[in-house]
């Protein structure tokens, strides 16, 4: 079963750590290099006294930090595999480990000119990039990475499935189920996720645990960097929704849990009223098996808004701005230089500003990226 409270695991358990690493501020290349160093530095400590431990996440921005400065984010960005995941690939290997580490940002193939990914790589115990995921959905207005467009299932540690999303990416229901009907049982969210939003956040983990039948082991930063105040409350989380275990605020906090490869195959197998992505595609099975209707329920998507959105994202976009707002901006909390329409309107009733703060915009050096 899975458990937590050891430092062991078993041919049947995956020995998962997430790390909550303090939010660094960086500023160069060799900066993030020194930065690096001490990761792989840490990943060699926490196998030494986790002796059980398989899989090691660290959280988003941990390897380069925020880059408050456009030039300095535009000429810290990397391309994957290089000297940077070099260093990290090194250090699972000789560890026997595998691992989950942030890059920000990886260099977008029109580089210069494009801006960076926001990108996560799984490193195999062999010292192998097995996944490169990018965020599909950065954190709008403040962050301006270049968005991805796919997820992705790696076959882990002693056969677990695993995806990666990125911080922002988890308040979209739609990005765990798209992971979990691929066949993901451990969803791996790695977040550099601030103040005020905690609460909000702590219950999304569990919940999408819970609603996907998967396990979730959330990395998120700590500490303040000067502008931002990272919560922690890094947590693993069983296919249930309940927690196995969740650090506090502190910097340089570990939690650790034991996975259960079959557990969660089992579950997903045989239990029935919570099997929520097998009654999702068998819907009202027992009321249609009655009718005489079949024994497999209703398979067909009965929301017209996926539909819609799948077939004509145009007419999805034009129908979500309907009830929201026409134009990226907004006039009463504008952001960095982002258009926005005439103040008060029924199209700009929507505020959802933040301060200047991060790297990648071209109005401003204060922009999250």
């Amino acid at each position: 079963m899975s458990r937590h409270g050891d430092i062991g695991s078993s041919p049947d358990t995956v020995g998962t750590c997430v790390f909550q690493y303090k939010m660094p501020r960086l500023h160069n290349l060799k900066e993030v290099n020194e930065n690096i160093d001490r990761i792989c530095e840490l990943v060699k400590g926490t196998k030494q006294g986790l002796p059980g431990m398989d899989l090691i996440i660290f959280p988003e921005y941990s390897t380069h930090g925020i880059m408050y400065d456009k030039d300095e984010c535009m000429a810290t960005a990397v391309k994957i595999p290089g000297p940077e995941t070099d260093k990290l690939a090194k250090a699972c290997r000789e560890s026997k480990v595998w691992g989950v580490f942030s890059i920000t940002g990886e260099q977008h193939e029109e580089h210069p000119r494009k801006q960076p990914y926001n990108t996560l790589i799984l490193i195999d115990d062999k010292g192998e990039i097995v996944q490169k995921y990018r965020k599909i959905i950065p954190w709008c207005p403040i962050e301006g990475w270049y968005p991805g467009d796919a997820t992705f299932v790696t076959e882990g540690p002693k056969g677990l499935k695993i995806s990666l999303i990125i911080c922002d990416d988890g308040n979209y229901p739609e990005i765990w189920r798209d992971c979990c009907m691929k066949g993901a049982e451990l969803v791996v969210r790695c977040q550099g996720y601030m103040s005020p939003c905690k609460d909000q956040q702590i219950l999304v983990a569990k919940a999408m645990a819970f609603m996907n039948n998967c396990y979730v082991a959330v990395a998120n930063a700590a500490g303040h960097d000067g502008v931002y105040s990272y919560f922690g409350h890094s947590a693993i989380i069983g296919s249930d929704g309940r927690t196995l275990g969740e650090c506090g605020e502190e910097t340089d906090g570990v939690q650790y849990a034991q996975l259960s490869v079959s557990q969660i195959r089992d579950a997903r197998r045989h239990d029935q009223s919570q099997n929520h992505m097998f009654k999702l595609l068998h819907r009202g099975y027992t009321g249609v098996h009655a009718s005489g209707d079949g024994d497999k329920g209703v398979a067909e998507c009965p929301f017209p808004f996926y539909k819609t959105w799948v077939n004509d994202p145009a007419k999805a976009q034009a129908d979500c701005e309907a009830i929201t707002r026409s134009t990226i901006g907004v006039p009463s909390c504008p952001v960095y230089d982002l258009p926005a329409g005439e103040a008060n309107g029924h199209a700009n009733g929507h505020a959802n500003g933040h301060t200047n703060g991060s790297a990648n915009g071209s109005a401003s050096k204060k922009r999250k990226v």
